[in-house]
This record gives structure tokens, C-alpha cells and sequence, in this order.
């Protein structure tokens, strides 16, 4: 029975409930859930910050110090609304009592060698003897944001900056501001007069923005040694004394004005006797450089690869600079082809007189050599972190070990290439190797998942990040197949190159190319200490074949390649899944790999047969690829007498 209602269009059912206000129930629940599940996937997608700055710089060459005036426009491409903004001011660590020469002072021992001397039994932060007028300091004056005054908080290296207006999702705000800064004693990587003479390396010297992300600001103070940024656009007009030469990472848009870039220059200096260098870069990280009056410049282009620039002190003791032209040439083809091509126009060698360090589109190193391999090394290296800490520039002061271990690997695998080895190696990750089954027995090694800057010992920092870096990815190709492995490299460039991944969006990476289950491998080589420890138990000869048994003495499982030598020189390959991968290798660099049934990670002991005999052996063993980072390699091979 259908009652008349004040809405003759409204019906009821029998139990006196109103369809029509329960279809709107319905209908806006099912709306409200789509738009939960449309929010969450908004807030959870990925984004990136960007900054555009615009900086003149007047230096005082006499004086080490400079003034400085800058424009940042920044735009909030995340979902969140900000109230504060943080600012690196890394030369505040250049000082005594900063909180780098505490860490060094409370290390002890155990401090970077390079921040640290010894004074007879006594340890001595080099920071802590630094004279007042070559302290680092970043003095700023104002800050405004759309022209009205902010306030803000000096936290050592960090610039706490209280918005007046808050900067909201997709939006952006520019910020100006003015400083001036004394050049510091040159400790590490920045400074004036450093050891080999050159004037000025300046590096991480301007009031940076700290990159934003989902882990909210990445505002770490300078303690030890790493950096993050959002990818900025660049122009940069530093003016200096006539007689000075800069190298820089970037392009520079007045060559035919300065000094040393082009030999037809009419040098274009103002009634002070200085010259204005107009720099501009593209979505790179940081802008850095380095100034020097007896800096000579040396380019030259490269097929498929940048104009590669070298700025150092020409002398008998910087002589392989020339000598490198070919190595570097062969070095971009290389690493175009193995690791992705290279994105900007232009890369600058700069000797910078104190190790070496990376920047966008340059890098400072040491200048002077005792052989073309050892420069070229270093320069393989610092190059090689614009793969790994500009282009995936992964936060390095919480993963370093995703910067300077995949850059260990790229430099040891290109100079495997270029200076092959006197004496026969199998594979470029041999002398890694070794270095670190032989540091796990110091007893110091600490987890790579550690803070870049809370390691206790900075040797173990230098193994858990460089060492421990390079061989998850020689462990990473031992477990899934070399040729899966440069797959996987090559993905990861195409998928993240000049965004923000972190080790999560590499091991999604490596499980699709490989089909195989790999959490489990990056938790224990990265978050634990634990070894891997394999090796042959026992051998028991028949008539018609042999039976071998290995062990797990450690605390990594890993499927085993187990390889036999015959009488008349062939070789025999077994692979032994793992069962955590759930996915089996079907090759490798041996060629031919049989399988066996996979060995379960809770299992301590591995039996097998084979059909050979005593006599038809001549040698067998676990990797002969000597990939395997086994702690006790002694008991992995057996020769058969």
C-alpha cells in the first residue's frame, strides 16, 4: 500500500523508510569514499620543490670577504601548507665551538683524519685552532618575503625563517635578501688559500633553501660532509678583481668579457678594477665555484656528451691534466651507455685544493697527481655522483650510501674498462671486496641505514656508505644476473632522473625488472651488519657421482652459484635459489646456469649430487665469479687431488 505523502514524488516502503533519501545516502557515501581514495592518491603522488634564484655577489679579493644580494622565487608543489622555511648558512661551521668541530672533538680518535691532527697524544680539532678573521661566517642582514620583513633564527648552519604569509599547495613566493660573508680557512672543500695555492673555492656559500618533501624539510645542520637542495634555475653575476680566472658549474653567458675563456676577450673592468662573470644553470642542485689569478682553462666537446671544461694551476705538478682528454672522453661514452646520458651542456674539472667534492655541473678536486690513473680515478668519481647525487639526486645525509656507493661502483666499473688490471681479475669489484670482508673483522662497522652524519667512527662511516654502497649493487647483480642488473640501472635513470628517489623506489625498480623478491636483501645489507658466511661441509665420492654438502655459517642467506672444474677444463654451473626471491636467475656471466631446488633461508645445510666422479674433477667451489662478498672465503673451493 502506497500512502500519499506532502511530496507526492517521495515513496516509502513498507517499513516506512524513504528510498529516495536513502539513494542520496548511498550516492553521497560512494562519493565521499572516491573522493577519500582521489585525496590520498593527490597526497601521495609525487612532487618536487622548485627555486629559481638570482644572485649578485661583489667580492673583496684583498679582504676574503664578499657582500651578497638575492632573489628567490620558490614554488610549494606539495600538498602542504607552509608556515616556516629553512635556509642552509654552511659556513657558520667553520668556526671554534661550531657543531662540526664538537663532533670532531668528541670523536676523538675516531674523527675524520681531515678535520683532525694529532699533537702528541692528543687529538686537536682543526676547526678549534681556526684565527677569528679566517672564521666562516654568513652574515645576513634582512630577509623579506614579497617585500615585507621576515623574522628568523640563526641555528648554527641552519636559517630558521617565520613567514608572514604562508606559502600554500601549488603556490609560489619570492623571497629577498642580504648577507655578507667572510671566506673561511679552508678546513674541507670550501676556503681561501688552501694548500695548493688556489685563492678561493667557493663552495656552499650563499643562503640555501633546504629541499621539502614528504619527510618534511630536510634542515640537517653541517656537520660531516653531504648535501641536499631542490633542483634550481641559476644567474649568478659575481663581480671580482680584473686579474682573477672563476671555473663554475654552469654556463658562462659573458666569455668574450673575463678573463681566460676566450682569447680575443676584451675584458670589460669598471672604475674599481673588477669585472662582472654572468653565470646561468638549469635544474641543477647547488651552483658552485672557485676563483684563482693563475687558473688557465682548457675545453673540449664530446660526442653525445658535454663540453668539458678543466680550470686548475698549469705546472710540473698539474701536468696530467693534459693527459686527459681521452680517459675523460671514453669516460662520458661509458657511463652514457651504462648508467644514462648526461643531461647538461656542460661538466668543469676545477682544481679546488682539497680532495674532492660535487656540485651541479662541476666538481673540486685536488690538482696535483702522481699518474694519469690516479687523477683519472678521482675525476671518475666526483663525475660520477652527477648520475647519482645530481641527476637521482637521492637525500645523501639520510641514504648516502645511494650517492657515494652506486658513484664507488660507476668509478670502479668504468676504470676496470679504461686501466685494466696487470694482473688477472674477475671482475672490477674484487679490491671492494676484499675491503670489506676485512673491515667487518675490526669489529667497527656500523649499519648504512645510519644518518650520514650520527656515524660514530668515521671510517665506518666511509665503509657503510662508499664500500657497503657499491657492494649492494655487486650483490644486487650476483643475485638477479648481471644483464638484469644493468636493466635495472638504466630504468632507474629512466624512471628518476631529476627527481628525488629513495632506496624504495630502487628495490621496485629492481623487483619489476627481475620478477624477484629483493626487500629482504636491501634489509639485511643495509640495516644490519650481518655477513654472509658460506662454505663446503663435506664431499662424499660414489662410483657414478658426487655428493656435496655446504653450510650457512652466516647471518645473510643468498642463493649460491656452485661451479665445478672437469678433468678436461670445462665448467659446470649450478645455481642454488634462494627461496626469499620466489623468482630464479635462468643466466648469468658464467653462460649456462642449471638449476637446483632452491635452499629455504632457514635451512643451515645443502645437499646436492652431481654426475661426476672423483676422477673427472679437478676443482670446484661456491662463486667462482668472486662477486660473493663471503666473509671466509677459505671454505668455499676445493681442489680435487
Amino acid at each position: 500500500m502506497v500512502k500519499l505523502l506532502k511530496n507526492p514524488f517521495r515513496v516509502q516502503n513498507s517499513e516506512g523508510v524513504d528510498k529516495n533519501e536513502s539513494m542520496k545516502k548511498l550516492k553521497f557515501s560512494l562519493f565521499s569514499i572516491l573522493f577519500s581514495l582521489i585525496l590520498s592518491a593527490q597526497q601521495n603522488s609525487y612532487y618536487q620543490q622548485y627555486a629559481k634564484y638570482k644572485m649578485d655577489i661583489d667580492v673583496d679579493a684583498a679582504n676574503f670577504t664578499y657582500q651578497g644580494k638575492q632573489t628567490l622565487d620558490y614554488r610549494n608543489n606539495s600538498p602542504d601548507e607552509l608556515k616556516v622555511a629553512y635556509f642552509h648558512l654552511y659556513w657558520n661551521a667553520f668556526k671554534p665551538g661550531s657543531m662540526m668541530d664538537q663532533r670532531v672533538q668528541s670523536q676523538g680518535v675516531n674523527a675524520d683524519g681531515r678535520l683532525a691532527k694529532r699533537v702528541g697524544n692528543t687529538i686537536v680539532s682543526r676547526l678549534s685552532e681556526i684565527p677569528k678573521n679566517e672564521e666562516g661566517a654568513q652574515n645576513i642582514r634582512w630577509v623579506k618575503q614579497n617585500g615585507k620583513d621576515l623574522k628568523f633564527e640563526i641555528q648554527g648552519t641552519v636559517m630558521k625563517v617565520f613567514l608572514a604569509e604562508a606559502i600554500k599547495p601549488n603556490s609560489s613566493t619570492t623571497f629577498t635578501m642580504e648577507w655578507d660573508a667572510n671566506i673561511p680557512m679552508q678546513i674541507r672543500r670550501a676556503g681561501r688559500n688552501n694548500r695548493e695555492g688556489v685563492d678561493m673555492t667557493m663552495t656552499q656559500w650563499y643562503p640555501k633553501i633546504a629541499e621539502y618533501d614528504y619527510d618534511g624539510w630536510a634542515a640537517f645542520d653541517y656537520v660531516g660532509r653531504e648535501f641536499h637542495a631542490p633542483f634550481s634555475d641559476y644567474e649568478v653575476n659575481i663581480k671580482i678583481d680584473k686579474d682573477y680566472v672563476i671555473g663554475a658549474g654552469g654556463n658562462l653567458e659573458n666569455p668574450t668579457e673575463v678573463k681566460g675563456y676566450d682569447s680575443n676577450a676584451t675584458i670589460k673592468e669598471d672604475i674599481s678594477n673588477k669585472v662582472t662573470w654572468k653565470w646561468t644553470a638549469k635544474n641543477i642542485l647547488d651552483f658552485a665555484w672557485a676563483a684563482d689569478r693563475d687558473y688557465s682553462v682548457e675545453s673540449f666537446p664530446i660526442l653525445d656528451g658535454p663540453k668539458v671544461y678543466l680550470v686548475y694551476q698549469k705546472s710540473e705538478k698539474t701536468k696530467y691534466w693534459s693527459e686527459m682528454k681521452p680517459y675523460i672522453t671514453k669516460y662520458y661514452q661509458l657511463m652514457n651507455a651504462t648508467f644514462g646520458r648526461y643531461k647538461w651542456p656542460s661538466y668543469s674539472f676545477i682544481q679546488g685544493g682539497d680532495g674532492g667534492m660535487e656540485y651541479g655541473m662541476c666538481t673540486m678536486i685536488l690538482g696535483e697527481a702522481n699518474s694519469v690513473e690516479g687523477l683519472s680515478g678521482l675525476m671518475f668519481h666526483e663525475g660520477a655522483h652527477s648520475w647519482f647525487q645530481q641527476m637521482l639526486a637521492t637525500n645523501e645525509s639520510v641514504r648516502p650510501w645511494m650517492d657515494e656507493g652506486f658513484t664507488q661502483y660507476a668509478e670502479d666499473f668504468v676504470s676496470y674498462r679504461l686501466f685494466p688490471p696487470k694482473e688477472s681479475q674477475p671482475n672490477p669489484f674484487v679490491g671492494a671486496i676484499k675491503a670489506y670482508v676485512n673491515f667487518t673483522k675490526s669489529g667497527k662497522e656500523e649499519p648504512a641505514v645510519w644518518l650520514g652524519d650520527h656515524h660514530d667512527n668515521g671510517t665506518a662511516y666511509t665503509y657503510a656508505s662508499y664500500i657497503k654502497g657499491e657492494t649492494f649493487l655487486v650483490e644486487l647483480g650476483y643475485i638477479v644476473g648481471e644483464e638484469n642488473l644493468n636493466k635495472i640501472m638504466l630504468k632507474y635513470y629512466d624512471e628518476w632522473a631529476m627527481k628525488h628517489p629513495t632506496e624504495r623506489d630502487f628495490i621496485h625498480i629492481a623487483q619489476l625488472v627481475s620478477g624477484m623478491d629483493l626487500k629482504w636483501f636491501q634489509h639485511y645489507w643495509i640495516n644490519t651488519t650481518k655477513t654472509i658466511d658460506y662454505g663446503i661441509k663435506n664431499v662424499k665420492y660414489d662410483p657414478q657421482s658426487t655428493t656435496i654438502t655446504l653450510v650457512n655459517k652466516g647471518g645473510v642467506p643468498m642463493p649460491i652459484d656452485f661451479s665445478i672444474l672437469t678433468k678436461d677444463k670445462k665448467v659446470i654451473n649450478y645455481n642454488i635459489p634462494l627461496n626469499l626471491t620466489r623468482v630464479w636467475k635462468t643466466k648469468d656471466i658464467y653462460g649456462n646456469i642449471q638449476t637446483l631446488p632452491f635452499w629455504a633461508w632457514t635451512q643451515q645445510e645443502y645437499s646436492f649430487t652431481i654426475p661426476y666422479t672423483k676422477a673427472q674433477l679437478s676443482a670446484m667451489g661456491i662463486d667462482f665469479s668472486q662477486r660473493l662478498a663471503d666473509v671466509n672465503p677459505e671454505d668455499n673451493y676445493l681442489e680435487v687431488k
